[in-house]
């Protein structure tokens, strides 16, 4: 971002930063100045189903500290969001500590466990674990309506607030676009609609809401699971996958949000679904190469028509 500080003395709430696009969210919101309070179920002490021990919250923290310099800083608060009285007691804490809360950022995943995300073939609904069908339904759905149902009180106690409920795909992609398996699509397309709704009301008390996505997400998973590179030899994975070569780094969507956030006229943008490539085209940030990967449109345009990658033009 251009000014380093224009998003200081605001106060952001980033639930499901233990990782991700999360943690950058988090990360570039506090080099902004931000003072962000960072959420999640994987602490130094305890894992969540999610299994991975090596990212934590109190991580977290202390890079949102790292970026932050003399303004921002990073505040973790191990949450699970599918505990109401949880969400209370750290939204009852936001108040005490600071008064306020401008940006509440609904991020809190953690699906991709329980989901065979890597077949090429998969399961039709009937086929798939109901349990672990409904538990996604709970990670990517109830978690936010229990977030922004004991958040938003807090919100829209002052004008200009937004809140941004993080998804995969963009409305478009979306509605045009199968996104299995069942449980997936579900999850990743009610986020839009969910954005949607609050916009209309939130706008009465001068507030806004909407839905942003990122492309093909270098997620420390993706990098060391799915692919077994770093993000500092990412493009090999090209070898085993063409397209990702229009991935794009965490950090990519946390200047996307960095930038929506200090929008004086954010509101024009309620209620809508927005990418982090389109947001680049908007406000002129980069991805950490310097690049700026349209990565919706080029899945649409190459990726479903090509089995051989060109981001000419796309990034």
């Amino acid at each position: 971002m251009e000014n380093a500080q224009a998003l200081k003395g605001k106060i952001a709430l980033v639930a499901g930063a233990t990782r991700g696009a999360g943690r950058a969210m988090a990360v570039e919101l506090g080099r902004a100045g931000a003072t962000v309070y960072v959420t999640g179920r994987t602490t130094r002490d305890h894992v969540s189903e999610v299994g991975r021990s090596t990212e934590t919250i109190e991580e977290t923290a202390e890079l949102v500290d790292a970026a932050a310099g003399t303004e921002g800083r990073g505040i973790a608060v191990p949450t699970d969001h599918l505990e109401p009285d949880q969400v209370r007691a750290l939204v009852a804490r936001i108040d005490r500590e600071q008064g306020r809360l401008d940006l509440l950022v609904n991020d809190i995943w953690g699906g991709d466990a329980l989901l065979d995300m890597g077949s090429r073939e998969q399961p039709k609904l009937w086929e798939m674990d109901l349990d672990k069908g409904l538990r996604v339904m709970r990670l990517g759905i109830e978690s936010h309506i229990v977030t922004s149902h004991c958040a938003l009180p807090l919100l829209v106690r002052n004008p200009g607030g937004l809140l941004v409920e993080v998804t995969d795909g963009t409305e478009e992609y979306n509605r045009a676009t199968y996104r299995k398996p069942f449980f997936y699509d579900l999850a990743k397309t009610t986020p839009i609609r969910m954005a949607y709704g609050l916009g209309e009301e939130l706008k009465e008390f001068g507030c806004t809401a909407v839905c942003l996505t990122p492309g093909w997400l270098r997620s420390e998973a993706m990098l060391d699971s799915a692919f077994h590179v770093t993000e500092e030899n990412w493009r090999d994975a090209c070898e085993q996958a063409p397209h990702f070569a229009i991935s794009e780094s965490p950090t990519y969507i946390g200047r996307a949000l960095a930038a929506l956030a200090a929008d004086p006229d954010v509101a024009r943008w309620n209620g809508q679904s927005l990418s982090s490539g389109g947001l680049a085209r908007e406000y002129g940030f980069t991805d950490t190469d310097g690049s700026a990967p349209d990565a919706w449109r080029y899945i649409a345009e190459v990726d479903q028509t090509s089995a051989s990658a060109d981001v000419t033009g796309y990034r």
